[in-house]
């Protein structure tokens, strides 16, 4: 189903109060909680897509501030389903994250890092939407973070460097690694599929042919909050071709992480980011360009995919 679809639904008001009651059964005052919370889940929601079609329309120079709000928005909607009285302090409405305060002569996006702070946004959505308190980096580097994105792929090779390699096919149950993967991971066999067990589902079967390792799994790939990723367009799996690009983490949190650094450098570094847009003089530059326009689609899309998994 499309983001749109899903976000039109979850807007209408009834719709917004019967979804959030689901949401809220734990609570003894469900109806009225959700009654309460559903003006802001529809806001949240509406604005976010509102954002997010407003960075597609607008100028490379702006849509990295309208994308990454079009995100907080959507991820503070996701989290009244979880969280029915965020937000519960100031704390959690700062961005939760640093960047560097000033930027060298010879600074290049993809040596730039960020750093996750204890408390805010990204800290809170890491803990009540993913699970993770705290966050388990304390500083993520750009290079790492846009190496793990799938629609990228064909830029790094472009620069004769493997970020990524496809596996499998979205809704199938075949995954196939090749033994280059195993190589660059340092890992034989066993303890590889160990390691990743735990973001498959249970797998049937593990054979190997031709040089290659195959899993057979019970049913197709549903958990894409660790280090598998799909494609928008083609729907192929992607695995990270070696170590250094293993980033187990959901894809949204690297959108989250990517735009932030972007809205901070579009606003505040002005030279830089000019420079870059107009004479397009950095390698950074076509990253940065088709990041920003694979975010616009792929960030409602994740966040709608968990949205609507409630209704199963």
């Amino acid at each position: 189903m499309h983001y749109e679809d899903v976000f039109q639904f979850l807007t209408v008001q009834e719709n917004a109060q019967n979804y959030l009651r689901e949401r809220y059964h734990f609570l003894s005052d469900a109806t009225a909680k959700s009654y309460q919370n559903s003006t802001a889940f529809v806001h949240y929601l509406g604005h976010g897509k509102s954002f997010m079609e407003s960075s597609k329309k607008s100028s490379l120079v702006v849509q990295p501030v309208l994308s990454f709000y079009g995100m907080v928005h959507l991820l503070k909607g996701w989290l009244l389903t979880k969280r029915p009285d965020y937000p519960e302090t100031t704390a959690v409405l700062a961005h939760g994250m640093t960047t560097r305060k000033r930027k060298r002569k010879d600074y290049r996006f993809l040596e730039d890092e960020v750093k996750i702070q204890q408390q805010g946004l990204f800290p809170y959505v890491s803990r009540y939407l993913f699970s993770f308190s705290p966050f388990p980096l304390d500083r993520v580097s750009m290079r790492l973070l846009l190496s793990t994105i799938p629609e990228l792929s064909n830029i790094w090779k472009l620069y004769k460097e493997e970020s990524m390699t496809v596996v499998g096919k979205k809704h199938h149950r075949q995954l196939i690694f090749p033994a280059t993967i195993l190589d660059a991971f340092h890992l034989k066999e066993e303890t590889f599929v160990e390691r990743i067990r735990p973001y498959l589902p249970s797998i049937n079967d593990m054979q190997q042919k031709k040089g290659e390792l195959h899993l057979y799994l019970a049913k197709p790939i549903h958990n894409w909050n660790g280090p598998f990723r799909y494609h928008l367009d083609n729907e192929f799996i992607y695995f990270p071709s070696n170590r250094a690009n293993y980033f187990p983490y959901s894809e949204v949190l690297a959108h989250y992480i990517l735009l932030f650094n972007l809205s901070m450098i579009c606003r505040y570094e002005t030279e830089w980011w000019g420079e870059l847009i107009q004479m397009k003089a950095d390698r950074e530059y076509p990253f940065i360009q088709q990041f920003l326009k694979v975010t616009q689609q792929k960030t409602p899309t994740l966040i709608s995919e968990h949205l609507l998994r409630n209704f199963d």
